[in-house]
């Protein structure tokens, strides 16, 4: 449990640095247009902070961190939203200096969309794991009835 509390904030702090450095560094460059790293802050609250806070509630209830999915979860989730959130960055930067990127514009967006995919695919892990802590209670609860 106290490995998801300390990730929830992690991603608080992150995601506060996030939203401070796209307001300082479009500032610097004189930059009004919209950029990815505007949108680094929301993802890195909502994603991560939430996600682990919410996690981090239901481990009180039940503590599920011993299920076999979660290390999966955890690993997956992660590395998916720092993908997400580093390719964010990266184009974010880019427009915001107008810099030539090396790689192709479909390869930053694959990179993104697998990012995506493993986020998507360590909610699936999460949510499964919270069914089971729910299906349990349901069960000690028709056993005491």
């Amino acid at each position: 449990m106290k490995q998801l509390i300390n990730t929830a904030l992690a991603y608080l702090i992150a995601g506060a640095v996030a939203g401070v450095f796209f307001r300082e560094f479009t500032k610097i460059m004189g930059f009004d247009g919209v950029s990815a790293l505007g949108f680094m802050h929301a993802h890195l609250l909502a994603l991560g902070f939430l996600v682990f806070l919410i996690a981090t509630l239901f481990a009180l209830a039940d503590d599920y961190t011993g299920d076999k999915l979660f290390k999966p979860f955890y690993i997956v989730y992660n590395v998916g939203l720092v993908v997400t959130v580093g390719m964010m960055l990266v184009r974010g930067v880019a427009q915001v200096t107008n810099t030539y990127l090396p790689l192709p514009d479909a390869a930053l967006s694959g990179i993104a969309g697998i990012g995506h995919i493993m986020i998507g695919v360590g909610l699936v892990l999460v949510v499964v794991m919270f069914k089971r802590v729910v299906d349990r209670r349901i069960a000690e609860n028709r056993v005491q009835a």
